[in-house]
């Protein structure tokens, strides 16, 4: 059967099954005619905002009651855009020329707000997807979701765009004694400011951006953080030559091959943060934005946690090897007492647990099987955005691929029901 043509049927049988639904007998169906799209942050605003230039309507199903839920929810106070605006703007409406070059979590928020209402973008609020496949017999996807008193909906649509991202659940690692440790264990998605723990000693797990903030935050709240760095990190000042060092980079690889774009950030960041390995911070091998391409590693962006580094305010720890009442035994044989452990450790993605029936996502890591720039698209209208580990660039550079795409097919559907 064509969707369309499944499309009006289930169209027809919509106000049937409301009357079952309020009789608590059966899950409601509801047909789409554009795109469904799982997610309400970034990427998913910036799918419905380039659909919606092309005429195409689209449907937003988010699990939260707010869109952009990650930035509103789970985010701490002090969080500023690490990038400067102009790389994180979302496609078709730049950031108010007012905004600093570094957008506060509040002002971003705001630009979210007037973007979903800019483009008036549909959204289904508090609506948890449980599940998606692809009904071959039809032709369409099947989405069901769950509402907050257990009310299920299902959605058909002929396109879907799977926007939930890289950042849907949190990593909590498995720490020997985490069970008998007394003090608070809770993920930097719980972390608001470093006021409540004014006085404490408080050990944060994780190095990379948000981890170096909290630590910074920490500080400047007159707690004792200290930080624990498993790993090799590259750590690059924010700015150089009064110039965003993301900024810079983009403009020198444009000329240059990255090895040698890697070689100058590292010759840059030696003469103005020194060698960061006396500090306990060891580089890798390979350089910041070959890592990056090639693993999504991410360097580090000081934004002054070095300096309370350097000044031992912040005390660099090995790895954890087990944790007892209020002590934390390290690797290296080293024990010290703590209050309070935060774990800067990260989030994966969750679209195994309810896309079914695709091969487009990895199991292991939820996140595309081909690399950028070619994870955008899989079959059957299958698409996904904001896994390119590009941040919001990359999130940009899918939505409008994605638009462009499907608006093929659009166009060729109302050509043939005409």
């Amino acid at each position: 059967m064509l969707f369309m043509e499944y499309l009006k049927e289930v169209e027809g049988k919509s106000v049937h099954d409301y009357l079952q639904v309020k009789m608590g007998k059966m899950t409601r169906h509801i047909g789409v005619a554009g795109p469904v799209i799982v997610g309400g942050g970034p990427s998913g605003l910036a799918a419905a905002a380039c659909l919606k230039q092309k005429g195409i309507p689209s449907l937003i199903l988010e699990r939260a009651d707010c869109i952009a839920s990650l930035w509103q929810l789970k985010t701490y106070d002090r969080l500023c855009l690490h990038l400067p605006k102009q790389f994180c703007q979302l496609p078709l409406m730049p950031f108010p020329q007012n905004f600093p070059s570094y957008p506060t979590k509040q002002q971003f928020l705001a630009y979210l707000k007037a973007y979903a209402d800019h483009f008036d973008i549909k959204q289904a609020l508090s609506k948890t997807v449980v599940s998606a496949n692809f009904d071959h017999r039809c032709g369409c996807w099947r989405v069901k979701t769950e509402g907050l008193k257990k009310e299920e909906i299902e959605y058909f649509c002929q396109w879907l765009i799977v926007a939930t991202g890289e950042n849907a659940e949190e990593v909590v690692p498995q720490i020997e004694g985490m069970g008998e440790f007394e003090g608070p264990i809770l993920h930097t998605s719980s972390y608001k400011s470093g006021n409540m723990f004014c006085g404490k000693n408080v050990l944060v797990v994780g190095c990379g951006n948000s981890g170096m903030e909290v630590c910074l935050d920490l500080c400047n709240h007159n707690a004792r953080p200290s930080l624990v760095v498993r790993d090799t990190v590259h750590v690059l000042p924010q700015q150089m030559f009064g110039k965003s060092t993301f900024g810079l980079s983009m403009s020198l690889l444009k000329w240059f091959p990255i090895r040698l774009v890697d070689k100058f950030l590292l010759l840059m960041s030696h003469l103005i943060l020194g060698d960061t390995a006396q500090f306990g911070l060891n580089r890798p091998k390979i350089g910041p934005l070959e890592l990056k391409s090639l693993y999504g590693k991410t360097p580090v962006l000081d934004v002054g946690t070095l300096a309370h580094i350097k000044s031992g305010k912040i005390k660099v720890c090995r790895g954890i090897k087990q944790l007892e009442k209020h002590k934390v035994e390290f690797v290296d044989g080293k024990t010290e007492n703590f209050d309070v452990i935060i774990l800067a450790t990260g989030y994966k993605s969750n679209v195994p647990t309810w896309l079914k029936g695709s091969d487009m996502f990895c199991e292991n890591d939820g996140l595309p099987r081909k690399a950028f720039p070619n994870g955008w698209k899989g079959e059957n209208g299958l698409y996904a955005v904001g896994f390119t580990k590009r941040g919001l660039l990359g999130a940009s550079i899918d939505a409008k691929r994605i638009a462009e795409d499907i608006e093929h097919c659009w166009k060729a559907s109302k050509t043939t029901r005409v």
